[in-house]
């Protein structure tokens, strides 16, 4: 479906980049790194040298430009060009680890960390969640104590993606009273004494995507790591969960057309009693159903995108843009195995990963039930 804004000759350049950097680069290797539970460090290199690594990141700060629309067009073409969703986790991590430290524009920060993460040198993870504590983010325990120039940071956080392999943790810490009045971002550096980082958790999806559970024993880290000012850190987490969440949208609806694409090709080749699938009109009639879902996700997402981007208020529409795109990208894959036969079972199979990676898309950035928490409230007020 065509989209003025979406597909301006300048983004449909970036994604003939981006579908020739995929197939060349991703695709081939996507199974090994699948078994090997992380992407190595090189691909971060190659991203960066592609100019597709720090898309949608200001020059000033070592990104290559471009709006967050350009961002998202990247993220749609990989999983269209058969990269995936848990790959995108991954590979742009530094999407929801650096937005904060950049906008606080301290200047030595974004030197040491900014970027070597946008040259593809370094990784950047945001620690926020905690073992007891997932959507409750006014709830968090870790806590960051001053000591002279620096801070005692004691605390653990859980579900880090590229936690295994990042070389600074963009950290949510208390800093002062109970609530979100009292919560700080902080930068601490992976190699600092008391931080330990546990082996890679095994997971059902997104295997290439490294995920850690990280402890902090009284981690002594400079005050100016403090990522804009004491007690600012809530309203920063909140600001930049719209990218998340728009981000997890499009993934959503990307991996169910790409569910799609590969389930058309299959029904047509794929013969049972002497002719193919694709002549049954049962087939037919789910392929349809599989259609419309991807095509209305589309659309919300994309308008609900275009509207953030112009600076409208839209927290509920991206609330149900996310929930929106997980709904569809649930009923396709799903039916995409199904279609696929025993063959849709099997691991060799492209649809089977995605079944796999798509269950975190509900859970992640935001569960199905906070989001309808947040539009139930919006709709109240």
């Amino acid at each position: 479906m065509h989209h003025p804004d979406w597909d301006t000759p300048e983004r449909l350049a970036l994604r003939d980049t981006v579908r020739r950097f995929t197939t060349d680069r991703i695709v081939p290797h996507l199974a090994e790194w699948e078994e090997a539970g992380a992407l190595p460090r090189e691909l971060h290199r190659a991203t960066a040298d592609a100019g597709l690594l720090g898309i949608g990141f200001p020059e000033e700060v070592g990104g290559v430009g471009g709006s967050p629309i350009d961002m998202l067009t990247v993220t749609e073409q990989m999983i269209l060009s058969g990269g995936s969703s848990g790959l995108i986790a991954s590979l742009f991590t530094h999407g929801i680890g650096l937005p904060h430290l950049i906008s606080s524009g301290t200047p030595s920060l974004i030197d040491r960390v900014a970027r070597p993460v946008l040259a593809g040198e370094a990784i950047v993870s945001l620690a926020i969640t905690e073992p007891d504590t997932g959507s409750d983010v006014a709830g968090l325990t870790t806590r960051a104590v001053p000591f002279g120039q620096d801070y005692l940071v004691t605390g653990a956080k859980m579900y880090i993606t590229s936690g295994t392999r990042a070389d600074f943790f963009t950290t949510a810490v208390r800093t002062g009273a109970d609530g979100a009045g009292g919560i700080s971002l902080l930068v601490i550096d992976r190699d600092t004494p008391g931080v330990e980082v546990s082996p890679p958790m095994k997971k059902m999806g997104w295997w290439c995507s490294d995920t850690a559970e990280l402890s902090f024993d009284e981690v002594r880290v400079p005050a100016e790591n403090l990522i804009g000012a004491e007690g600012q850190g809530f309203g920063q987490i909140m600001q930049h969960f719209a990218a998340e969440r728009l981000s997890m949208a499009v993934q959503g609806y990307a991996m169910a057309q790409r569910c799609l694409d590969l389930t058309l090709t299959y029904v047509t080749q794929r013969e049972t009693f002497g002719r193919p699938l694709a002549s049954r009109q049962l087939v037919r009639h789910r392929l349809a159903e599989m259609a419309r879902q991807v095509d209305v996700a589309r659309a919300y997402v994309r308008a609900v995108a275009d509207r953030w981007v112009a600076g409208d208020d839209v927290i509920a529409e991206v609330a149900m843009a996310k929930n929106t795109a997980v709904a569809a990208c649930d009923h396709v894959v799903d039916q995409a195995v199904q279609l696929h036969g025993g063959m849709g079972y099997l691991r060799e199979t492209e649809v089977e990963r995605h079944y796999r990676d798509s269950r975190i898309l509900g859970i992640g950035g935001g569960t199905t039930e906070i989001m309808n928490e947040v539009v139930g409230r919006l709709l109240l007020a």
